[in-house]
């Protein structure tokens, strides 16, 4: 399997630039080194004036594991403008029930309470979670609606999910996890970054440099 993980120091919550200071780092990242821009733009589920950032994840990564907690800080201070989306990824059909987990709890709104508690079941309670009996005997031990949980699941929607996940990955060019997709049109990785530390610093500066207003700025003084 031709993937590569990447090592992630676990950090305290990101502080975030300025609009100008965020320029100003954005011009010292360089496509192609710190990031990579697509070669196609990915369209993305975020409305009219806002940025999409998605987390590219598995639950049985421990890169992930060590990194979960400083994104899930990250994510609670990033401006309203930001959308932030997970999607867990699938390089063998091993990671499928995996992938149907995170989006049964998602479909139940269930991911505040019991995303983290999915990565201390692998990575603690060294649970694999790897079939679909697994998956379904660590439901069964959690305060969640059993029967309601078997439904989605199994579901059509959960299965159109798993599909969608696997196109935005192979639309991205993800290569390993954790990984960032910013706006449609950037991929970062600690690989790329040199930590996803620094991935975060990448990410913000690609944020405000693909804010819709500054764009337009930026590009109405180039003409002047």
């Amino acid at each position: 399997m031709k993937r590569r993980f990447f090592t992630s120091a676990v950090v305290t919550a990101t502080a975030w630039l300025s609009t100008s200071a965020a320029w100003a780092q954005a011009a010292l990242f360089k496509s192609g080194k710190d990031f990579l821009t697509l070669d196609r733009p990915v369209a993305t589920e975020a409305g009219t004036g806002k940025v999409e950032v998605i987390e590219f994840f598995w639950y049985s990564c421990p890169h992930c594991n060590a990194f979960e907690p400083t994104f899930a800080q990250w994510v609670k201070n990033v401006p309203k403008d930001v959308m932030v989306r997970r999607i867990p990824v699938s390089f063998r059909d091993d990671f499928a029930p995996q992938q149907r987990l995170f989006f049964t709890l998602e479909a139940m709104n269930l991911l505040d309470s019991l995303h983290a508690k999915v990565f201390a079941a692998v990575h603690v309670e060294k649970l694999p979670l790897n079939t679909d009996a697994s998956v379904l005997a660590w439901a069964e031990k959690q305060p969640l609606d059993k029967t309601k949980f078997n439904e989605i699941y199994k579901s059509f929607g959960v299965a159109s999910k798993l599909k969608r996940a696997v196109q935005l990955q192979n639309d991205f060019k993800v290569e390993g996890v954790p990984s960032l997709g910013v706006a449609g049109r950037y991929y970062v990785d600690g690989s790329l970054a040199g930590s996803m530390e620094q991935a975060l610093k990448v990410t913000e500066a690609l944020i405000a440099q693909s804010r819709p207003a500054q764009s337009n700025a930026k590009a109405s003084q180039k003409k002047s």
